[in-house]
């Protein structure tokens, strides 16, 4: 059930690429705005059910997560529909209300240890989702880039992989973050790509959602182009990863080695017309790491 219910969620993500869906859902949105409170609710009251189903269910749970998805929505419906204008500070705190809970794992206390993996996933998929639904859906953010790659989309991911690469290898080599070369052990084909599609899947498209579509999209709408912007975005990125092992946290380390992808994806983002050209980017450098490191 646990794949099925993620499969469903990155269904309804990967449907929003679609021009005729986004189309219908700002016209709904934007003509009856307060149907966002009705969307921020069901999403909470699908974790709800979804808890229930872990056995997890509390009504302290219950009223986080509804608080967790109105906050963001009310933030955004005070504002309106953007008109053309550059994004708000309001948009900036909506997108810090849709991050930082997840990235400092609030209400983790609630839930039994054995649910905590699979409702974590879950909670990630309905901040994305109400993500796209307040910035792509109702405020039309503009520069989002959420469409399907073209040619040159794909090959500026590669490019930028292949020419970042090696640098991430030597430093992270240097600094002690990864570990020497090694080949994978009898390695599958089957196996392989479908370890590459859940890094692409369940981290890459994600995180670039998040902190390309979103957060550095934001930051160049509001200042620009320039290379401070991009700059600061990657360096937001670095510090997302602050608090993930494996190294005793902070981890500087790794927050050094993202910081310098960070930078990287933002630059093939800024080049490119599909935020898919960063999460194959993105994708291709967790994949080498998990293979050969």
């Amino acid at each position: 059930m646990h794949t099925l219910v993620l499969l469903l969620f990155l269904a309804v993500i990967l449907g929003l690429l679609s021009p005729a869906a986004q189309k219908r859902l700002r016209g709904i949105l934007q003509s009856h705005p307060p149907l966002l409170f009705a969307w921020s609710a069901g999403l909470a009251l699908l974790f709800a059910v979804l808890a229930a189903a872990e056995g997890a269910f509390s009504l302290p749970l219950a009223f986080l997560l509804l608080a967790y998805t109105t906050a963001p929505a009310l933030a955004a419906f005070v504002q309106g529909p953007q008109a053309g204008s550059r994004p708000a500070w309001l948009d900036f705190a909506a997108i810090l209300m849709l991050w930082l809970p997840l990235e400092f794992s609030a209400g983790q206390h609630l839930i039994p240890r054995p649910a905590q993996g699979f409702l974590h996933s879950v909670a990630y998929g309905i901040a994305i989702l109400l993500g796209l639904v307040i910035f792509l859906g109702f405020r039309g953010l503009p520069g989002m880039k959420y469409r399907l790659p073209g040619g040159r989309d794909v090959a500026l991911g590669a490019a930028g992989f292949a020419l970042t690469a090696p640098v991430l290898i030597a430093v992270g080599r240097w600094i002690g973050f990864i570990p020497p070369f090694h080949a994978p052990a009898h390695p599958q084909p089957a196996r392989l790509a479908t370890t590459f599609a859940a890094i692409f899947a369940g981290t890459a498209l994600p995180e670039e959602i998040l902190f390309r579509s979103l957060i550095q999209n934001w930051l160049m709408q509001r200042y620009g182009f320039t290379l401070p912007v991009l700059l600061v975005a990657g360096l937001i990125f670095g510090a997302a990863h602050l608090d993930n092992g494996p190294q005793a946290l902070p981890n500087w380390r790794y927050m050094i080695l993202a910081t310098i992808a960070g930078v990287a994806y933002g630059r093939v983002f800024q080049k490119s017309a599909s935020v898919f050209s960063a999460v194959t980017f993105h994708a291709l450098v967790d994949a080498t790491k998990h293979f050969f490191f």
